[in-house]
């Protein structure tokens, strides 16, 4: 769970578009993650104020939370360790913003040997501009998407995910 941060909610000095349907996705696949007893890793950027993870998706007991100052999880930090250690070989990938932080996750993440699923609906991100050009959330969310699509991730819905995983279950 990539920087599903306070500061990204409303209030929050860099608001997202929908990050409270993204984060509510989020929670959904945690649950299931954890009824699963399947490993679950929490990302935070070093940022304040608004730096706490937030409620939707707070993490419990042993759960690791990484720390980071880079926009990678896997740079500087011992996210790739903690990987190896508990034998992952596939990651579900969700979190804020989905241009930036999600997606460096997830192109590092291949690049290291992890076959990617990311939760297309438990992803938010902002409106960008480029010059004169506004770019609205929606297209940034869309075109990273799709560009994650196939080279490095299955992008599906959270429903989509959970249906999957629970049909490995049986």
């Amino acid at each position: 769970i990539v920087d599903i941060q306070e500061f990204y909610f409303p209030g929050g000095r860099m608001q997202l578009q929908n990050p409270e349907l993204a984060g509510l996705n989020a929670g959904l696949l945690l649950d299931h993650f954890r009824s699963q007893a399947l490993p679950v890793y929490h990302v935070r950027h070093n940022f304040e104020p608004g730096g706490n993870i937030h409620p939707y998706v707070k993490p419990q007991g042993n759960e690791p939370v990484i720390s980071k100052d880079q926009v990678n999880a896997f740079n500087g930090t011992n996210l790739l360790e903690l990987m190896l250690r508990d034998s992952v070989e596939q990651l579900v990938i969700c979190g804020m913003q989905t241009h930036m932080c999600l997606e460096a996750a997830v192109r590092a993440a291949k690049d290291l040997g992890f076959s990617c699923l990311v939760a297309s609906d438990a992803c938010a991100t902002r409106a960008l501009q480029y010059e004169e050009h506004i770019i609205p959330a929606k297209s940034v969310h869309y075109s990273t998407l799709n560009t994650l699509q196939g080279s490095y991730a299955r992008v599906l819905s959270t429903d989509a995910i959970l249906r999957e995983f629970s049909q490995s279950d049986n």
